[in-house]
């Protein structure tokens, strides 16, 4: 009977998901502060929730990062409360999906109209180069050292890339042709998928592949 992977928790691998973790923070830390200043100058409820969204990726990467760092110390992965950090991230995905249906269904209801944002639109064109490119380190990462709970992190991190496509697409279709409800359909999709990868972190069936 094969017996499960083991997490690899030293080693190179384990130095760059610590890296990419501090990246993630230090990002999303920047990426927050710029999103909701500009919301709230904006009066966009997409600015906002992209920076609502920022601060939950920084409670998730620090989350991983501790236990990352505990586990380099050890020189050993405490099973257990691998299980409990994972679940804690699986709860972030639902803390987003939450709050991108009552947004959504909100803007969508009352047609809410928002002020054109430049410092949104750079910003979030932006995200679409970092976001990506974090999640792919992240998971890569997360694959060399077997760990479903860096994998869970870079699930939540990829959302938060396609979270910027969308409210990009949002920013500009509103700033060029007037559309209002582009940004929060998309958000109602992605809190599907925030879902389903949250219940898959919850059950820690996240898988180790690279499909």
């Amino acid at each position: 009977m094969t017996q499960p992977a083991i997490p690899q928790v030293t080693g190179p691998a384990a130095r760059r998901a610590v890296r990419y973790e501090q990246a993630s923070i230090a990002y999303n830390i920047a990426e927050g502060i710029i999103a909701i200043g500009a919301g709230l100058a904006a009066g966009s409820i997409a600015l906002l929730g992209f920076g609502f969204d920022s601060w939950i990726e920084v409670a998730a990467a620090t989350i991983v990062l501790w236990r990352l760092r505990a586990e380099l110390r050890g020189g050993r992965t405490d099973q257990a409360k691998q299980r409990r950090a994972l679940r804690v991230v699986a709860v972030t995905f639902f803390v987003l999906a939450i709050y991108l249906l009552v947004e959504g269904v909100r803007d969508l209801t009352i047609g809410a109209v928002p002020e054109v944002s430049p410092v949104g639109i750079v910003l979030t064109a932006a995200s679409i180069v970092v976001m990506p490119w974090l999640a792919a380190r992240k998971r890569a990462a997360g694959l060399a050292l077997r760990s479903r709970l860096v994998v869970a992190d870079a699930a939540e991190t990829r959302l938060c890339a396609w979270l910027s496509v969308s409210t990009f697409a949002g920013l500009l279709a509103y700033a060029l042709v007037g559309w209002t409800w582009l940004d929060p359909a998309a958000g109602l999709v992605i809190a599907a998928f925030a879902v389903k990868e949250g219940r898959e972190a919850w059950q820690g069936e996240l898988v180790c592949d690279d499909d």
